[in-house]
């Protein structure tokens, strides 16, 4: 049973979807991405809510500038208050886990447990790996989509994504055919050059349940970045799934499996779960 609601917060309406029934998981999509991600990502049979982040899928962009982890953080939190959820499992992929690792530190009575798919970001604001995400934001500001599709399509960057990452360039060349692409680009910029807010010790002080996700062959969610969070997160559990970029159906389904059987084993994690 699907049931979508919205949020209204600094004149942006935001639409939020809550989904299934059981163990609630709060599962925030990456950058670029929306609900539709989220479903290809997320397993069924678990409740997921998930909030479409400012100028993402079906949700404005509002008045408040920057953009930020900061900001996507408080509006999640604002979701699942909305939707009368006091503890949950936080999760994400990509910038949707740096939204989950985010809350989980800034409030760790409320997440019971995280579900990190595919991390891009680690201890620190503008990571290297965002580099090409930054690069794509700033020809679109600078240029407007098409010209800015042009230039990139000819830069160094391409070049050695075409060579090592495929997944990764097509994904990139998506931003420049979004019917937003001019807005959006701000969103790409402001993300792009910030981080989740949470150094190594931060890390290293989280008391709950972590399951890390990673895959090879992904120049903007480097298999680093996974290792770099579970080494740090007390017991937590890495798990290296087939890449995307390689065998996409392996891939998802190696994900669910993954995350189903975290969220199914974990004896404090099925304590959450509505009697």
């Amino acid at each position: 049973m699907a049931r979508a609601t919205t949020l209204f917060r600094d004149g942006a309406t935001l639409r939020v979807s809550d989904t299934g029934e059981g163990l609630a998981v709060v599962f925030q999509h990456g950058l670029g991405g929306g609900e539709a991600q989220v479903a290809q990502t997320f397993p069924a049979g678990f409740r997921r809510l998930t909030l479409e982040c400012r100028g993402h899928g079906g949700s404005g962009l509002g008045e408040r500038r920057p953009f930020s982890f900061d900001m996507f953080a408080d509006d999640v939190l604002a979701a699942a208050d909305q939707a009368g959820l006091d503890r949950f499992v936080a999760g994400g992929v990509s910038m949707g886990a740096g939204i989950a690792l985010r809350l989980a530190h800034r409030h760790p009575k409320r997440v019971a447990a995280l579900v990190l798919v595919r991390p891009a970001w680690t201890f620190g604001n503008a990571p290297a790996n965002m580099q090409p995400i930054a690069e794509v934001a700033g020809l679109i500001l600078g240029h407007g989509p098409d010209k800015a599709r042009a230039i990139f399509a000819q830069s160094e960057t391409a070049a050695r994504l075409h060579r090592d990452a495929p997944d990764n360039l097509a994904s990139l060349f998506g931003y420049f055919d979004r019917p937003d692409a001019a807005s959006f680009a701000e969103v790409l910029a402001d993300i792009a050059a910030d981080g989740p807010g949470v150094s190594a010790s931060d890390a290293e002080a989280l008391d709950m349940p972590v399951l890390v996700i990673g895959n090879a062959v992904d120049a903007v969610h480097p298999l680093s970045a996974a290792y770099a969070l579970a080494a740090a997160i007390p017991n937590a559990i890495l798990a290296d799934v087939a890449p995307k970029a390689r065998d996409s159906k392996r891939h998802f389904s190696e994900l669910h499996t993954q995350i189903s059987t975290f969220l199914q084993s974990h004896s404090k994690v099925r304590s959450l779960i509505p009697s």
